[in-house]
């Protein structure tokens, strides 16, 4: 089994096709389709569904274990350039959306003065889809919302975020109005988090113990598909306080909601494997930017102590989750 093996199924596992991992890593189809098969050979099952241009169980399997592997090869490369003090190499930061529109920006900013070496891959998505792919190694970190079901990862608080009723001025039910009780959302048909996600399990903690049964207008998935519906005009949303864009404030602005607790933002990794300098050197930065009060959006505050576990979502730093 050799590197180049592991990483033709990785790219065909990234990109859908022999064609489309050849082009990825700079070769020729046959290549990766030869690499792929020395694989299948050694292991004696197929890892790759033709006919299909995805992995087969087994080629899920083996690539999970593939990520890991990789990434240990380029953390080692890392952690030799910064002996020399050259911090260099990829690191790969899964994010929730809206936390990734305005902290992204301002660590790269930071990172191509500390480490212009490093290359910065950003994800964004929902917790729920990050999550798993944190574990499965195809991140070094990522940064998401409590509760999180994963295990085998740690974290640390990094802010908690208000949660706001965003509503559009020119069709505005609550002029001069700033905040409203939990029980005022029962007057309006909203855009609400799907069911069974995490942005829906914060709103839902708040509200049933109240007693409050909120009325869907439609229940989406990501935050940023309901942000966009409710600058659509399709009605109001709960969102967090960064979902507002600056070049949208003049046209919607965000009521407080009495009782409904901020969400909480955090950084997780895995427990297992040592951080690259890349890695290290990307959460040292982004602690620093979250240090400068001045960069911080409205309604995002600083969580210094860690978050108390909660039932369902990871522990603190340093301790296993399970």
């Amino acid at each position: 089994m050799e590197i180049r093996h592991l990483r033709a199924l990785v790219a065909v596992s990234e990109h859908g096709s022999f064609s489309a991992a050849a082009d990825s890593l700079g070769t020729v189809q046959s290549n990766v389709s030869a690499h792929v098969a020395r694989l299948e050979k050694e292991l004696g099952m197929p890892l790759v569904d033709r006919s299909a241009g995805r992995l087969t169980a087994e080629g899920e399997v083996v690539a999970a274990r593939a990520y890991r592997i990789l990434g240990e090869i380029e953390a080692v490369t890392a952690d030799l350039g910064a002996l020399r003090e050259e911090v260099g190499g990829t690191v790969r930061v899964g994010m929730i959306g809206t936390t990734a529109r305005w902290i992204t920006p301002v660590l790269l900013a930071d990172l191509s003065v500390k480490h212009p070496l490093l290359h910065l891959v950003v994800a964004d998505g929902t917790t729920s889809s990050l999550e798993p792919q944190l574990a499965a190694g195809r991140f070094d970190m990522a940064v998401l919302t409590l509760p999180i079901p994963g295990r085998d990862l740690t974290f640390e608080s990094l802010f908690e975020e208000d949660l706001v009723l965003v509503v559009a001025v020119d069709d505005d039910p609550l002029v001069g109005v700033s905040r409203i009780a939990l029980a005022d959302l029962t007057k309006f048909t909203l855009l609400l988090p799907a069911p069974g996600t995490a942005f829906r399990a914060e709103i839902d903690a708040a509200v049933k113990p109240a007693g409050l049964a909120l009325r869907p207008r439609a229940e989406l998935d990501g935050v940023r598909l309901l942000a966009s519906l409710t600058f659509e005009g399709y009605g109001p949303a709960i969102l967090p306080a960064t979902a507002v864009p600056p070049h949208l404030r003049p046209r919607f602005r965000s009521v407080g909601i009495d009782d409904l607790p901020p969400r909480h933002v955090v950084l997780a990794q895995r427990t297992r494997g040592l951080p690259s300098a890349g890695a290290r050197a990307v959460v040292h930065t982004l602690r620093h930017v979250l240090t400068d009060p001045d960069r911080l959006p409205q309604g995002v505050r600083v969580v210094a102590p860690p978050t108390p576990r909660a039932e369902g979502s990871l522990r603190v730093v340093g301790m296993p989750n399970g």
